[in-house]
């Protein structure tokens, strides 16, 4: 269901992150279970919660929203495929973005950078982040296209409204 019709249909049963981002990748649409990553200009923690069973989770990042250092490159992306993540919000930068967009991935990012993040695993997992007036809380729900990204404390019936 896309978000416009989950907006008319629930109302303030969701919440509207209104930062404007960047979306690559070539799926269009995705939703799924929250889990978080805060980190700032740090990817170590991002990548290791990658390489776990995403179970068509998306996985939200709170990277400060920090537009000198890339959280996420075309090799981290691919990770993010082949183990199931539904998609990934980045309040952060990517790069590699043309090799991203061209892939069968989700990601919305504030920006792009060619430089990388450093490795030295500071941040946090699994705890609620806040931006573009949304807290995204592990557990909760993201909706995702091409008009912007919801956030539901449950998963939404698409037969309700």
């Amino acid at each position: 269901m896309k978000t416009a019709d989950l907006v008319d249909a629930f109302g303030d049963d969701v919440s509207f992150c209104d930062l404007p981002f960047i979306k690559l990748g070539q799926k269009k649409m995705f939703s799924g279970e929250i889990e978080t990553v805060k980190c700032f200009e740090d990817n170590a923690l991002l990548k290791a919660e990658l390489q776990k069973p995403g179970l068509g989770r998306v996985m939200v990042v709170d990277g400060g929203g920090s537009m000198r250092l890339a959280l996420l490159g075309d090799q981290i992306a691919l990770i993010l495929k082949q183990n199931d993540w539904a998609g990934i919000v980045i309040n952060g930068s990517v790069r590699d973005s043309a090799e991203i967009d061209t892939m069968d991935v989700a990601v919305f990012c504030r920006a792009v950078s060619p430089k990388k993040s450093s490795k030295d695993g500071v941040g946090k997992v699994s705890v609620p982040v806040s931006f573009g007036n949304v807290t995204f809380r592990p557990g909760d729900n993201l909706y995702g296209d091409s008009d912007g990204i919801l956030v539901a404390a449950k998963r939404l019936d698409a037969e309700r409204g």
